[in-house]
């Protein structure tokens, strides 16, 4: 385990690109924290590391890699371990979605690498029916706004995939006073993707939530509206 950080560290530290790490920091109020590695390079060495340990580790040893490039706090990093298990879904179980999602309880702390965690590796667990939805319930009241986040943001695959607002809805509604910018856009955007599908039972949500819920939430879920029926979601 030792051996194989070093090796990505070094391979991190050698590739490091100042342009990629200028471009990055546009895109994260929080602050870039990453070593700058162009995008295609990374992806190229992702692969290559993962067809060569592949046959070694189990998935609780590349969890175990996972903690430890995640608690770094890393970009790149955490990428890399996102990638891992996401390559894994047959071996997916409830225990390794309790341990991927203690990632965004501390490590993960940007919304690129919460989002690309909820579309890779979150969703494939509900859609797989590894794990049941109402499995984000003990994550609505989540410390992390990251963590709470990855409800509504993982929740926009299922609604692609088709699940419906019988579903979604009842799960994210107490998020829907959320007071983090970071939830409210997830929380928006999903419910976005809900309206492009099933306009009358999201408009129904959102006009009883309008009132109360954070203007980001309403701002993002409006988007795609023509200008009179975005007038409607006004607040009061």
């Amino acid at each position: 385990m030792k051996e194989k950080i070093e090796e990505i560290r070094k391979y991190c530290v050698e590739n490091s690109d100042p342009a990629v790490i200028a471009k990055y920091s546009k895109y994260f109020k929080e602050g870039y924290d990453g070593y700058g590695v162009g995008d295609k390079v990374f992806r190229e060495q992702k692969d290559k590391w993962f067809a060569e340990w592949k046959d070694e580790m189990t998935i609780h040893e590349f969890l175990d890699l996972g903690d430890i490039l995640v608690s770094s706090g890393k970009f790149e990093e955490a990428a890399l371990a996102i990638h891992f298990i996401s390559l894994q879904q047959e071996r997916f179980t409830e225990e390794v979605f309790d341990r991927v999602g203690r990632w965004l309880d501390s490590g993960i702390e940007n919304w690129a690498g919460t989002d690309v965690l909820c579309m890779l590796v979150l969703a494939p667990f509900i859609q797989d029916e590894v794990v049941n939805i109402a499995k984000f319930n003990e994550w609505i009241v989540a410390e992390s706004r990251w963590k709470r986040r990855a409800i509504p943001v993982t929740l926009v695959q299922l609604v692609k995939s088709g699940t419906g607002p019988g579903t979604v809805l009842p799960v994210i509604e107490p998020l829907m006073a959320d007071e983090s910018e970071d939830v409210q856009k997830g929380l928006g955007t999903l419910l976005r993707e809900l309206w492009k599908k099933f306009p009358e039972e999201t408009e129904s949500f959102l006009m009883k939530w309008k009132e109360t819920c954070g203007r980001i939430i309403i701002r993002y879920a409006t988007e795609k509206m023509d200008k009179e029926s975005k007038d409607r979601f006004k607040k009061s």
